[in-house]
């Protein structure tokens, strides 16, 4: 039997946070072992300095790309709290002008991106033995952006649907493909850094193709040419939404062009492939977390659009309570395994013996950043956008920026590593401040709703 997004405000809460999370992990967790083994492969096949150039390239690509996540997670949040409040029309005029906005924002991007790439490969960091690698891969992945912007914007509208399993396929199938074109490309046509971005496009177009036959065939929202039509005040809630979410990868460029700056400056090219495999375990590892976050955001949207206050609340504390328990074992596995992890991704003795330390101090903390990611989503989900931008940004932005800064001054390259543990903690307590507060207030039923 078909899901239906009606289903968001009447199934029971532990069973549908699991049926919405666990194919939102899975998706999470095959993207990032696409990402994962991509890395595994240039390290492996074309050397620790090709780590480094995929370092400095994809936050380019990914911050262009992060229009179509963030208008797919703001005008998700709309499209959610249209539906549950029964308003189909605007959901239909919600997912149109989300296509149009990806669409033209993401190909303006692109074209700067290419007439000025030697100047953004340089100010992200590009410097020395890692300029050559990275120039080899940065053309045909920002050609491709266009494409994953618009797999990013209709992979969170499937989820908004509640259709969790479509969107776990369209993160599986390009995962599959880049990783069969790696071993094409880069190990038996010998293509290098070339191949490794061929095979990285081709995976994008390939997702772009599966979310298309999913909105012309399986999807609620049967689109009309009227549908595209901007719509402003549909525009504006969505942008102001989408804020957040393009703020917080703005956010993470920023913090990419200093981490990338400082590491060479302290410690050369080593110190950014370190980083590189940091960056990947980040995702690879948390992709529960994350499941669980994106899980909860139709569910929280949808049910704040009904007015169903307990539900959200109830949403909220059980996505907080798996969240951690799940970050807590991770963090015990980074702990135990982090030397034979670490040698998963290269042969280099250097990289092999200063990573693992760095690994588990950027791990530290995980334990306790369910709060940070389970509020922040909370205050998207329900329209909030000025509080869910401050908590959003908290992290990257109010603490991880200007400790990164500060901190090697004073103790090297350890103060970058040691900048991510109190970081979380920071921003898990301003974000569980606010989180409180509202619980306490504004989530609070009765006969006429919110008090």
């Amino acid at each position: 039997m078909a899901f239906s997004a009606e289903e968001l405000g009447t199934q029971d809460i532990k069973k549908l946070l699991i049926k919405q999370a666990v194919p939102s992990s899975i998706g999470i967790l095959f993207m990032s072992v696409n990402i994962v083994i991509d890395t595994i492969f240039v390290g492996q096949w074309i050397g620790s300095l090709a780590i480094a150039a995929v370092t400095v390239v994809l936050p380019i690509t990914f911050f262009i790309s992060s229009l179509g996540m963030a208008i797919g997670v703001g005008g998700g949040s709309v499209l959610s709290r249209a539906l549950g409040a029964n308003h189909k029309e605007k959901a239909l005029h919600t997912f149109g002008n989300q296509i149009m906005m990806t669409f033209l924002l993401a190909s303006v991007f692109v074209v700067f991106g290419l007439f000025f790439s030697d100047e953004m490969l340089t100010l992200f960091g590009a410097k020395g033995a890692i300029i050559k690698p990275a120039k080899e891969f940065f053309i045909p992945i920002i050609i491709s952006v266009p494409f994953l912007a618009l797999c990013m914007m209709g992979n969170n509208v499937i989820r908004a649907e509640g259709q969790a399993k479509f969107a776990m396929v369209a993160m599986i199938i390009p995962a599959f493909v880049n990783i069969a074109l790696d071993i094409l490309f880069i190990k038996y046509l010998a293509l290098g850094m070339f191949g490794a971005a061929l095979a990285t496009a081709i995976s994008y177009f390939t997702c772009f193709l599966f979310v298309l036959w999913f909105f012309v065939f399986k999807s609620e929202l049967r689109l009309k040419m009227k549908h595209f039509k901007f719509r402003m005040p549909i525009v504006k809630e969505i942008t102001e939404l989408s804020f957040v979410t393009f703020s917080r990868q703005g956010v993470v460029s920023i913090l990419s062009i200093i981490l990338n700056h400082t590491l060479y400056t302290y410690g050369g090219e080593h110190s950014v492939a370190i980083y590189g495999i940091i960056s990947r375990m980040l995702m690879f590892a948390l992709f529960p977390i994350l499941g669980i976050t994106q899980g909860f955001l139709p569910i929280a949207g949808y049910n704040y659009g009904a007015g169903n206050y307990g539900r959200v609340k109830e949403s909220v504390h059980l996505s907080i309570l798996y969240a951690a328990i799940l970050a807590s074992l991770i963090f015990v596995v980074i702990l135990i395994f982090a030397k034979p992890i670490v040698a998963i991704f290269t042969t280099d003795p250097l990289v092999i013996d200063q990573t693992p330390e760095a690994l588990r101090w950027v791990f530290a903390a995980s334990p306790v950043i369910a709060v940070q990611l389970i509020g922040a989503a909370y205050f998207q989900a329900a329209g909030k956008a000025k509080k869910a931008l401050l908590l959003t940004l908290s992290k990257q932005g109010f603490f991880l920026i200007p400790l990164v800064l500060i901190l090697p001054n004073f103790l090297g390259i350890f103060g970058v590593w040691i900048a991510f543990p109190i970081a979380d903690v920071l921003s898990t307590l301003l974000t569980g401040y606010f989180l409180k507060k509202e619980m306490n207030t504004k989530l609070i039923q009765t006969n006429d709703g919110i008090l």
